[in-house]
């Protein structure tokens, strides 16, 4: 639904942030809906088009165009939102959502966040000033007993992520729910294993994890399908579900998460 009310347009005073180049779009509006709800912009099944932007001297109505991916390996995103007189700018998805609270504007979370560490610093340093002020008698120097080396433990080599879209083979291991901090809610995930970038020297990822979109859905998955399709895959560690079933939780470290499945081909 539209947002109702009186908008106050103060163009002049917007600090607009453009994007840097080329952004991503929605293919449709179940991938609309799929991204507000990862955002934790909107869950409903009527997913909002418009939304609150919010400043200390206005307050307007932009509706979200598309979004940036930035980070090694593209896993997070910033909004670009237009107005309505047709400026674009970008914005954190977070920063977005708490402007739509209505506390908006008398602190935000951010700023409360910045004074709570400014508080712990100032306390650090208080506790640092006493201890140097206190004085204390001389010890008698302490034998230092040599410890011996622990082994280190061998990590495995770090895959090189593509950037770009690229083709997969896997097979579903199961269903799972993991906690998303937005909606404070359980999402459901779709876990694959075997898989593997198609590609002139493939790759073995081993397990991974994609979200249990409605496109998904229509393929009516079940443990063991075997599945072709494109998509983009990020570093991105799957994390429980909270207070679910046994059922719903893997067994394993699921550390690669596959964003925006398309093409797919059920076996």
């Amino acid at each position: 639904m539209p947002i109702q009310g009186t908008q106050i347009k103060q163009a002049d005073s917007t600090h607009y942030l453009s994007p840097k180049g080329e952004y991503d779009t929605f293919r449709d509006d179940d991938h609309y809906k799929e991204k507000l709800k990862e955002w934790g912009l909107s869950s409903a099944k009527d997913a909002k088009k418009e939304f609150w932007y919010k400043d200390r001297q206005s307050q307007r109505i932009v509706t979200i165009k598309g979004y940036e991916s930035y980070g090694n390996t593209g896993e997070f995103n910033t909004l670009v939102i237009e107005f309505q007189d047709g400026n674009i700018s970008c914005i954190h998805p977070a920063y977005l959502k708490e402007m739509q609270q209505g506390s908006f504007g008398k602190e935000s979370m951010l700023t409360i966040e910045e004074k709570e560490i400014t508080a712990e610093t100032d306390s650090t340093l208080v506790e640092k000033e006493t201890v140097k002020e206190t004085p204390r008698k001389a010890a008698a120097p302490k034998q230092a007993k040599a410890k011996e080396p622990k082994p280190k433990k061998e990590k495995a080599p770090k895959l090189e992520l593509p950037v770009d879209k690229v083709h997969f083979t896997a097979t579903v291991k199961q269903f799972a729910l993991t906690y998303n901090p937005f909606n404070e809610e359980n999402d459901e995930v779709v876990v694959l294993e075997n898989v593997q970038i198609v590609d002139e020297n493939p790759l073995d990822l081993g397990l991974a994890w994609c979200s249990h979109s409605k496109t998904l859905k229509k393929f009516e998955l079940a443990p063991g399908d075997s599945l072709e399709f494109d998509g983009k895959v990020a570093a991105k560690k799957l994390a429980k579900g909270k207070d679910v079933e046994e059922e719903f939780l893997v067994d394993a470290p699921v550390i690669y998460k596959v964003n925006n499945p398309s093409k797919i081909e059920k076996k």
